[in-house]
Protein backbone atom coordinates (compact mmCIF):
# COMPACT_ATOMS: atom_id res chain seq x y z
CA UNK A 1 0.00 0.00 0.00
CA UNK A 2 1.77 3.59 -0.87
CA UNK A 3 1.88 6.47 1.28
CA UNK A 4 -1.39 8.23 -0.57
CA UNK A 5 -3.24 5.40 -0.14
CA UNK A 6 -2.61 5.31 3.37
CA UNK A 7 -3.01 8.98 3.96
CA UNK A 8 -6.51 8.66 2.53
CA UNK A 9 -7.57 5.90 5.28
CA UNK A 10 -6.45 8.03 8.13
CA UNK A 11 -8.34 11.01 9.72
CA UNK A 12 -6.21 14.09 9.87
CA UNK A 13 -3.63 14.53 12.88
CA UNK A 14 -4.29 17.19 15.50
CA UNK A 15 -1.52 17.30 18.12
CA UNK A 16 -3.81 19.67 20.15
CA UNK A 17 -6.95 19.35 22.47
CA UNK A 18 -10.12 21.48 21.20
CA UNK A 19 -12.62 20.47 23.92
CA UNK A 20 -12.34 23.61 26.35
CA UNK A 21 -13.62 20.72 29.54
CA UNK A 22 -10.66 19.19 28.50
CA UNK A 23 -7.91 21.96 29.23
CA UNK A 24 -7.34 23.50 32.77
CA UNK A 25 -6.89 27.05 32.97
CA UNK A 26 -3.98 27.69 36.12
CA UNK A 27 -6.35 29.15 39.27
CA UNK A 28 -9.70 28.37 37.83
CA UNK A 29 -12.38 28.23 39.79
CA UNK A 30 -14.47 26.05 37.58
CA UNK A 31 -14.87 22.47 38.65
CA UNK A 32 -12.12 20.02 36.64
CA UNK A 33 -12.64 16.32 36.07
CA UNK A 34 -9.49 14.39 36.41
CA UNK A 35 -9.80 10.59 35.33
CA UNK A 36 -8.31 8.11 37.37
CA UNK A 37 -5.95 7.35 34.44
CA UNK A 38 -4.83 10.69 34.31
CA UNK A 39 -3.86 11.15 37.54
CA UNK A 40 -2.10 7.92 37.07
CA UNK A 41 -0.32 9.88 34.09
CA UNK A 42 0.73 12.55 36.60
CA UNK A 43 2.33 10.18 39.18
CA UNK A 44 4.32 8.52 35.73
CA UNK A 45 5.94 12.24 34.24
CA UNK A 46 4.51 15.51 36.14
CA UNK A 47 5.69 17.22 32.41
CA UNK A 48 3.60 15.16 30.16
CA UNK A 49 0.41 15.55 32.38
CA UNK A 50 0.59 19.17 32.54
CA UNK A 51 1.49 19.64 28.81
CA UNK A 52 -1.51 17.27 28.34
CA UNK A 53 -4.49 19.35 31.21
CA UNK A 54 -2.63 22.68 30.67
CA UNK A 55 -1.48 23.02 27.19
CA UNK A 56 -4.02 20.59 25.68
CA UNK A 57 -0.88 19.00 23.70
CA UNK A 58 -2.14 15.35 22.46
CA UNK A 59 -0.23 12.29 23.17
CA UNK A 60 0.17 9.96 20.30
CA UNK A 61 -3.09 7.70 20.78
CA UNK A 62 -3.13 4.06 20.78
CA UNK A 63 -5.81 1.54 19.51
CA UNK A 64 -7.92 0.11 21.94
CA UNK A 65 -7.01 -2.92 23.61
CA UNK A 66 -10.64 -4.79 21.70
CA UNK A 67 -9.76 -8.75 23.08
CA UNK A 68 -9.44 -7.10 27.09
CA UNK A 69 -12.35 -4.93 26.53
CA UNK A 70 -14.55 -7.95 24.94
CA UNK A 71 -13.45 -10.52 28.23
CA UNK A 72 -14.64 -7.57 30.12
CA UNK A 73 -17.81 -7.04 28.69
CA UNK A 74 -18.56 -10.58 28.66
CA UNK A 75 -17.54 -11.21 32.66
CA UNK A 76 -19.69 -7.95 33.29
CA UNK A 77 -22.59 -10.02 31.77
CA UNK A 78 -22.21 -12.72 33.76
CA UNK A 79 -21.49 -11.15 36.90
CA UNK A 80 -24.79 -9.07 36.05
CA UNK A 81 -26.88 -12.69 36.48
CA UNK A 82 -25.21 -13.25 39.53
CA UNK A 83 -25.99 -9.82 40.72
CA UNK A 84 -29.69 -10.15 39.98
CA UNK A 85 -30.31 -12.96 41.90
CA UNK A 86 -28.19 -12.46 44.45
CA UNK A 87 -26.19 -15.63 44.46
CA UNK A 88 -21.98 -15.96 44.82
CA UNK A 89 -20.28 -16.47 41.30
CA UNK A 90 -19.34 -20.30 39.83
CA UNK A 91 -15.59 -19.57 41.60
CA UNK A 92 -16.22 -17.99 44.93
CA UNK A 93 -16.29 -20.82 46.80
CA UNK A 94 -12.54 -22.02 45.73
CA UNK A 95 -11.56 -18.39 47.73
CA UNK A 96 -13.85 -19.00 50.58
CA UNK A 97 -16.49 -15.85 49.55
CA UNK A 98 -19.26 -18.23 49.73
CA UNK A 99 -20.79 -15.00 51.82
CA UNK A 100 -20.51 -12.68 48.91
CA UNK A 101 -22.05 -11.82 45.86
CA UNK A 102 -21.98 -8.92 43.44
CA UNK A 103 -22.96 -5.57 44.80
CA UNK A 104 -27.05 -4.45 43.49
CA UNK A 105 -26.91 -1.24 44.14
CA UNK A 106 -28.92 1.35 41.35
CA UNK A 107 -25.99 3.31 40.38
CA UNK A 108 -23.65 0.28 39.55
CA UNK A 109 -23.56 0.98 35.43
CA UNK A 110 -22.84 4.37 36.62
CA UNK A 111 -20.28 3.44 38.54
CA UNK A 112 -19.08 0.97 35.60
CA UNK A 113 -18.93 4.10 32.75
CA UNK A 114 -15.68 5.62 32.93
CA UNK A 115 -16.50 8.03 30.09
CA UNK A 116 -19.07 9.95 31.53
CA UNK A 117 -19.43 9.42 35.18
CA UNK A 118 -17.91 6.13 37.29
CA UNK A 119 -16.98 6.81 40.75
CA UNK A 120 -16.36 10.14 41.88
CA UNK A 121 -15.53 12.63 44.60
CA UNK A 122 -14.44 16.08 44.17
CA UNK A 123 -11.69 16.87 46.63
CA UNK A 124 -12.02 18.55 49.13
CA UNK A 125 -10.98 22.68 49.16
CA UNK A 126 -10.38 21.71 45.27
CA UNK A 127 -12.32 22.54 42.49
CA UNK A 128 -11.33 19.11 41.30
CA UNK A 129 -13.26 16.18 40.53
CA UNK A 130 -11.13 12.75 40.79
CA UNK A 131 -13.28 9.62 38.72
CA UNK A 132 -12.71 6.66 37.31
CA UNK A 133 -15.35 3.76 36.39
CA UNK A 134 -14.64 0.46 38.08
CA UNK A 135 -15.14 -2.99 36.58
CA UNK A 136 -16.83 -4.20 39.34
CA UNK A 137 -18.09 -4.30 42.93
CA UNK A 138 -19.21 -7.05 45.49
CA UNK A 139 -20.90 -7.01 48.57
CA UNK A 140 -20.16 -9.22 51.63
CA UNK A 141 -23.05 -9.90 52.99
CA UNK A 142 -21.66 -11.16 56.24
CA UNK A 143 -19.89 -7.76 57.37
CA UNK A 144 -21.71 -5.30 55.52
CA UNK A 145 -18.52 -4.14 53.53
CA UNK A 146 -18.14 -3.49 49.73
CA UNK A 147 -15.34 -5.48 47.66
CA UNK A 148 -13.58 -3.32 44.68
CA UNK A 149 -12.78 -5.57 41.68
CA UNK A 150 -10.86 -5.08 38.61
CA UNK A 151 -11.00 -7.42 35.74
CA UNK A 152 -7.55 -8.14 33.78
CA UNK A 153 -6.59 -9.97 30.80
CA UNK A 154 -3.55 -11.42 30.20
CA UNK A 155 -1.37 -14.09 28.03
CA UNK A 156 1.45 -15.30 30.17
CA UNK A 157 2.94 -18.96 30.15
CA UNK A 158 3.60 -18.77 34.06
CA UNK A 159 0.73 -19.48 36.63
CA UNK A 160 -0.77 -17.07 38.28
CA UNK A 161 -0.20 -16.29 41.65
CA UNK A 162 -0.78 -13.78 43.96
CA UNK A 163 2.88 -12.97 45.34
CA UNK A 164 4.73 -12.49 41.68
CA UNK A 165 1.47 -11.12 40.13
CA UNK A 166 1.65 -8.11 42.87
CA UNK A 167 5.72 -7.77 42.53
CA UNK A 168 5.73 -7.42 38.82
CA UNK A 169 6.79 -4.16 38.14
CA UNK A 170 4.37 -3.54 34.98
CA UNK A 171 1.19 -4.02 37.32
CA UNK A 172 2.05 -1.20 39.97
CA UNK A 173 -0.39 0.60 37.75
CA UNK A 174 -2.88 -1.98 38.65
CA UNK A 175 -2.79 -1.45 42.20
CA UNK A 176 -2.65 2.29 41.67
CA UNK A 177 -5.85 1.91 40.30
CA UNK A 178 -7.21 -0.02 42.64
CA UNK A 179 -6.17 2.29 45.62
CA UNK A 180 -8.01 5.41 43.58
CA UNK A 181 -10.98 3.11 43.37
CA UNK A 182 -11.13 2.19 47.04
CA UNK A 183 -10.21 6.22 47.93
CA UNK A 184 -13.08 7.09 45.68
CA UNK A 185 -15.50 4.52 47.11
CA UNK A 186 -14.60 5.14 50.59
CA UNK A 187 -14.94 9.01 50.10
CA UNK A 188 -18.87 8.12 48.57
CA UNK A 189 -19.54 7.29 51.99
CA UNK A 190 -19.28 3.50 51.44
CA UNK A 191 -17.63 0.89 54.19
CA UNK A 192 -15.19 -0.73 51.72
CA UNK A 193 -13.44 -3.92 52.73
CA UNK A 194 -10.01 -3.58 53.27
CA UNK A 195 -9.50 -6.14 50.61
CA UNK A 196 -9.81 -6.00 46.99
CA UNK A 197 -8.92 -8.15 43.92
CA UNK A 198 -7.89 -8.77 40.87
CA UNK A 199 -10.19 -10.99 38.31
CA UNK A 200 -7.28 -12.69 36.43
CA UNK A 201 -7.58 -14.32 33.15
CA UNK A 202 -4.65 -15.77 31.85
CA UNK A 203 -4.98 -17.14 28.07
CA UNK A 204 -3.97 -20.55 27.53
CA UNK A 205 -1.17 -21.16 25.07
CA UNK A 206 -0.47 -24.52 25.70
CA UNK A 207 -3.25 -25.75 24.09
CA UNK A 208 -2.34 -28.27 20.28
CA UNK A 209 -4.53 -25.70 18.33
CA UNK A 210 -6.68 -22.88 18.04
CA UNK A 211 -10.04 -24.47 17.01
CA UNK A 212 -12.06 -21.32 17.11
CA UNK A 213 -11.56 -20.93 20.66
CA UNK A 214 -9.21 -19.80 23.55
CA UNK A 215 -9.21 -21.24 27.18
CA UNK A 216 -8.59 -19.31 30.07
CA UNK A 217 -7.35 -20.03 33.90
CA UNK A 218 -9.26 -17.57 36.03
CA UNK A 219 -7.32 -16.47 39.48
CA UNK A 220 -8.45 -14.34 42.05
CA UNK A 221 -5.60 -12.02 43.34
CA UNK A 222 -5.79 -10.26 46.68
CA UNK A 223 -4.60 -6.82 47.13
CA UNK A 224 -4.99 -5.17 50.89
CA UNK A 225 -5.21 -1.50 48.98
CA UNK A 226 -3.34 1.14 50.56
CA UNK A 227 -4.45 4.87 50.31
CA UNK A 228 -2.36 6.40 52.63
CA UNK A 229 -0.25 7.78 50.19
CA UNK A 230 -3.14 9.71 47.56
CA UNK A 231 -3.84 12.78 49.08
CA UNK A 232 -0.44 14.16 49.30
CA UNK A 233 -0.42 12.95 45.67
CA UNK A 234 -3.57 14.55 44.93
CA UNK A 235 -2.67 17.77 46.39
CA UNK A 236 0.85 17.50 44.14
CA UNK A 237 -1.20 17.16 41.31
CA UNK A 238 -3.45 20.56 41.50
CA UNK A 239 -0.42 22.38 42.86
CA UNK A 240 1.24 21.24 39.23
CA UNK A 241 -1.74 22.22 37.58
CA UNK A 242 -2.43 26.05 39.07
CA UNK A 243 1.30 26.50 38.26
CA UNK A 244 2.10 28.68 35.45
CA UNK A 245 5.76 26.65 35.78
CA UNK A 246 6.39 23.75 33.15
CA UNK A 247 7.39 20.69 35.15
CA UNK A 248 10.91 19.56 34.48
CA UNK A 249 11.51 16.23 32.69
CA UNK A 250 10.96 12.58 33.65
CA UNK A 251 14.38 10.60 32.73
CA UNK A 252 12.42 7.55 32.57
CA UNK A 253 9.76 9.10 30.66
CA UNK A 254 9.59 7.37 27.15
CA UNK A 255 7.56 10.42 25.60
CA UNK A 256 10.39 12.93 27.47
CA UNK A 257 12.80 11.29 25.91
CA UNK A 258 11.31 10.70 22.50
CA UNK A 259 10.86 14.70 22.38
CA UNK A 260 14.29 15.61 23.63
CA UNK A 261 15.90 12.95 20.92
CA UNK A 262 13.37 14.26 18.07
CA UNK A 263 14.50 17.88 18.88
CA UNK A 264 18.01 17.18 18.41
CA UNK A 265 17.56 15.45 15.74
CA UNK A 266 15.90 18.18 13.82
CA UNK A 267 18.50 20.67 15.22
CA UNK A 268 20.66 18.52 12.96
CA UNK A 269 19.05 18.34 9.77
Amino acid sequence: MNSAVVQTCLFTAFGIRTRRSSIYVPGQAECFRISRSKFSDFLMCQRCFYLDRVKGLKSPSMPGWSLNTMTDTLLKKEFDLCREQQQAHRLFGEYGLGNVVPFKHAEIDKWRDSLHHGLQYQVEGTNIILHGGVDDVWHDLQTGQVIIVDYKSQASRSKVTEKDYLSNPYHQSYKVQMDVYAYLMGKMGFDVSKVSYFYVCNADGSVPSFDGKMNFTETLVRYPWDTSWLEKSLSEMIAVLNSRELPGSNPFCENCACAFERTKAEGSV
